[in-house]
């Protein structure tokens, strides 16, 4: 087993049933509903670069940023077996900080989540709109209230390979719409052909679409469009899925 990063190692295992492709193709739906044509995207909280991938292979020019180096490591690994080009770097989502403007800015697989204040969340956005090129797009999606509190909620969670298995905890705090997921980890390590454990720690925190909302037309952005659950329409009751898109107002 890699030592650069356990829970890298075992993240694409973990997220094999994930769908990235849904989310690439409701990226492409946000595009051509907004008549843009984007040549750059910024990938933020970009993880082993499946997405970043992707966008590279469809032509565009891709930067991805991550708060863990193990994470990047092995998605210069994917980029160099795809056979495209990523420039990568190691920053806070909340402190970005790069000498450059792009076409489109996405935070994916409910990644703003990972934030645990309001303050953080505004600062993200704020950044984000300095970063996009005017009329640029801003596409990113979280965790509703509901699948904090009525799916996650204090349930647990198991999964069973040769390879990787877990035990997954959750604890659900609602003064403040957060979730800590405790993880233990089963990883098979071939170097000593034994299992090898090790245990993560993940918070994750929502707010209302009002706050997100409120938060995009306080930095500037404009056309704030809401959906749910990779679909056009709009989020319920028992929706899991927010997205929101937003565009960066043309220069005057």
């Amino acid at each position: 087993m890699s030592r650069y990063g356990e829970f890298a190692y075992v993240y694409d295992q973990l997220m094999a049933d994930v769908p990235y492709d849904d989310w690439a193709e409701f990226f492409n739906q946000q595009v051509a509903k907004a008549k843009t044509k984007p040549d750059s995207i910024l990938d933020l909280a970009c993880g082993t670069g499946e997405l970043s991938v992707r966008f590279a292979q469809e032509g565009f020019s891709v930067v991805g940023v991550d708060l863990s180096d193990d994470m990047l490591m092995v998605a210069q690994e994917k980029a160099v077996e795809a056979g495209v080009t990523l420039s990568l770097f190691q920053q806070n989502m909340a402190e970005l900080e790069l000498l450059k403007e792009f076409d489109c800015v996405v935070i994916f697989c409910d990644s703003l989540n990972y934030l645990q204040s309001d303050k953080e969340v505004q600062e993200t956005i704020q950044r984000v709109y300095k970063h996009l090129k005017p009329g640029g797009l801003f596409i990113f999606d979280v965790h509703s209230v509901h699948k904090m509190k009525g799916v996650f909620g204090n349930q647990s969670f198991s999964y069973v390979d040769e390879d990787v298995s877990y035990i997954w905890n959750c604890t659900y705090d609602d003064t403040d719409m957060r979730v800590e997921h405790d993880i233990t980890f089963f990883a098979y390590d071939e170097e000593i052909d034994a299992y090898h454990r090790f245990d993560e720690v993940h918070a994750q925190r929502t707010w209302s679409i009002d706050h997100y909302q409120s938060w995009l037309s306080e930095a500037g952005f404009i056309n704030i469009e809401v959906s749910a659950d990779f679909k056009m329409s709009e989020p319920t009751s028992n929706s899991e899925r927010i997205f929101f898109s937003a565009q960066k107002k043309e220069a005057e």
